[in-house]
């Protein structure tokens, strides 16, 4: 099988799996920061048992790289908890195609931290994002049951959970040469401590389809769809990578739709589909505008 149509086979795979999160997350009936306690212990197990068939377990890490990864999982960690807390307030939809304005918040610290410089084309993409942003808040939603009490609050949560990414994407950039897989394990490991003493201890999630929506959770969304990310990422070109990143979004659309029967609005389609191109556009480079060729040029 050739190597570029594996790659681009699990990566499919990974994003479709991604798009699901939300549907487990709703499962569960927990409060965010219970899900992610137990996303992060059930991660820590499957990721374990990856990092240690790879042999990564005896790897060494510098304490700087490991205190960088450290405050990257404390970055993901706020990062979950915020977008799981999004779902219940504007549905899984809208706070996704929310959350993907991450691309535009990590150009902005490129710019601030890194000293990149920011192109009027990518100012432009930045602004059609930012009104895809203005007309989600500003539509209605469909329904009594299509969101919870505050519909505002559940955008801004998604948002939250884009900067929190950003800031985690930001540090991961540090950590060049170290494996990913090891680097997400130190992650969900600082998760589990981070989070044990907000837990319900007194208060456990009950029967089959709770337990089960946890422990899918931490293994396939967590420790498999590591294992296909990652995988096709060794084997695809970067612009194919970026491509295949949008199924997530679109997919987190669908199953809210189907699971739940959450279907957006007219201004709120128009609204995600506008962020999505609009990453997509900072993603591959696409221009705006088109330079005009002089009359004569050949």
């Amino acid at each position: 099988m050739d190597k570029t149509f594996r790659g681009a086979a699990e990566m499919t795979a990974a994003m479709t799996i991604l798009g699901t999160i939300g549907l487990f997350v709703v499962l569960s009936g927990q409060a965010a920061v219970d899900v992610v306690f137990w996303r992060c212990a059930f991660g820590a197990l499957a990721l374990v048992l990856i990092c240690g068939a790879q042999g990564l377990l005896r790897r060494k890490i510098s304490l700087k790289k490991l205190a960088i990864a450290a405050v990257g999982g404390v970055a993901i960690v706020v990062n979950w908890a915020m977008l799981f807390s999004a779902y219940g307030e504007a549905s899984i939809g809208v706070a996704t195609a929310v959350y993907n304005t991450q691309p535009f918040i990590l150009v902005g610290f490129g710019v601030l931290f890194l000293g990149e410089r920011i192109t009027a084309t990518k100012l432009g993409w930045l602004g059609i994002a930012f009104a895809g942003v203005l007309m989600i808040v500003q539509a209605k939603p469909g329904s009594v049951d299509y969101a919870g009490s505050n519909y505002a609050l559940g955008i801004a949560l998604a948002l939250g959970a884009a900067f929190f990414w950003a800031v985690a994407a930001l540090l991961t950039k540090k950590l060049t040469g170290t494996p990913p897989q090891l680097i997400a394990l130190i992650q969900v490991c600082v998760g589990i401590l981070m989070l044990a003493p907000f837990v319900s201890w007194n208060a456990l999630p009950e029967g089959g389809t709770a337990w089960g929506a946890l422990l899918t959770l931490g293994a396939v969304h967590t420790g498999i769809m590591y294992i296909l990310m990652y995988g096709a990422v060794q084997k695809l070109p970067t612009y194919l990578q970026g491509a295949f990143s949008f199924i997530y979004p679109v997919v987190a659309i669908f199953v809210d739709y189907v699971a739940f029967g959450h279907r957006l609005q007219p201004l709120q389609l128009v609204g995600a589909a506008a962020i999505i191109v609009a990453a997509m556009g900072m993603t591959f480079g696409w221009r705006l505008i088109r330079r005009k060729v002089p009359v004569g040029a050949s």
